[in-house]
């Protein structure tokens, strides 16, 4: 069996607050192929930046806790790390887009500048090193490489002269210089209008294609993970309740949060009256529900639903963490 190019296993991650201990992922597993494409969808506060951030050794320990479990890419812990060891896989093997451009990009100095300090930042740990010149020309091809116009005029601008789809595009440009295995999106849409969100994800299906980038997108916006996504991974409170490919998720949702999510989205063949909310609201992690952490809002939830269900296969490619059975699940569809 072909070692999955990145994996968590049963990995459980916890934040030592003063209020408590903040159980923030439990238990997650997920695998994602080389040149595959995973979204990962849910409501804000179920663990999906978190679950982004801990692949590169992004959450600081104290106050994190790995409690549980592993990551692994290509096969090789990322767990306890050392910053040299992290030094040759940020940017360079695994690389992230966050979801602010304008936070992310300094104001005070040119978009040329600040590619070339992360072309250098790359190039650190490697015994070939480009001199100036030639990180700016690295910087123009990937800026061109992302479709931005006049890549050699637009080097020496500020952020502030961009607009915020052309700023997003050099984060991505950024994020391509260290020719990455894996790409990281975290809501690369958000604040984006419609058009430009548009451009943006065929951009990274383009980009994915073309150089054979994993690409684990993150976002809330079912519509945006149908478009790029080869599976979905539905995660409800730090836990994932269900993965399969996009289009079985869509046509045959299994867990009562997945029906809920796809419920709520406008549809041109449905009416206002039709789209349904799920009542309640994501579960405060310091005091998680007992056994399924979906109970509490769940209207199938039954006596059972006090133990936690485990992810089981219910078709090829298609797990599910439920007690109910799937033709209850259906049948109250």
């Amino acid at each position: 069996m072909t070692t999955p190019l990145l994996e968590f296993d049963n990995y459980s991650l916890h934040f030592d607050t003063f209020d408590g201990t903040y159980q923030a992922l439990d238990a997650v597993s997920l695998q994602i192929a080389a040149g595959e494409s995973l979204g990962i969808v849910g409501e804000t506060g179920c663990g999906k930046s978190v679950t982004a951030k801990s692949v590169l050794g992004l959450v600081p320990s104290p106050p994190g806790r790995v409690v549980q479990g592993d990551i692994r890419f290509q096969g090789r812990s990322l767990l306890g790390l050392s910053e040299p060891d992290w030094r040759r896989i940020r940017g360079v093997q695994i690389a992230m887009i966050f979801q602010d451009p304008m936070t992310y990009l300094n104001p005070l100095f040119k978009i040329g500048h600040q590619m070339g300090s992360v072309i250098a930042a790359h190039e650190s740990t490697s015994a070939q090193r480009r001199d100036k010149s030639a990180r700016r020309a690295h910087a123009i091809a990937m800026l061109k490489r992302v479709h931005l116009p006049n890549p050699d005029t637009l080097i020496d601008r500020y952020p502030y002269q961009l607009s915020g789809g052309q700023r997003q595009r050099v984060l991505i440009a950024m994020a391509l210089s260290g020719s990455p295995s894996l790409l990281i999106a975290d809501e690369p849409t958000t604040a984006l209008d419609v058009t430009i969100q548009a451009q943006i994800l065929d951009l990274l299906d383009e980009l994915r294609r073309d150089l054979g980038l994993a690409v684990m997108l993150i976002s809330h916006d079912l519509g945006v993970v149908s478009r790029v996504c080869d599976r979905v991974a539905v995660m409800y409170a730090g836990s994932v309740v269900e993965t399969a490919p996009v289009e079985r998720l869509f046509d045959a949702p299994q867990h009562p949060y997945t029906r809920g999510l796809l419920a709520a989205v406008p549809h041109p063949h449905r009416s206002a009256q039709q789209m349904a909310g799920i009542p309640g609201t994501v579960p405060n992690l310091l005091h998680p529900p007992q056994g399924c952490r979906f109970q509490t809002r769940c209207a199938l939830a039954g006596p059972d639903c006090l133990q936690k269900p485990a992810l089981r296969s219910v078709e090829d490619a298609h797990s599910v963490a439920c007690h109910r059975q799937l033709a209850e699940v259906s049948h109250a569809a």
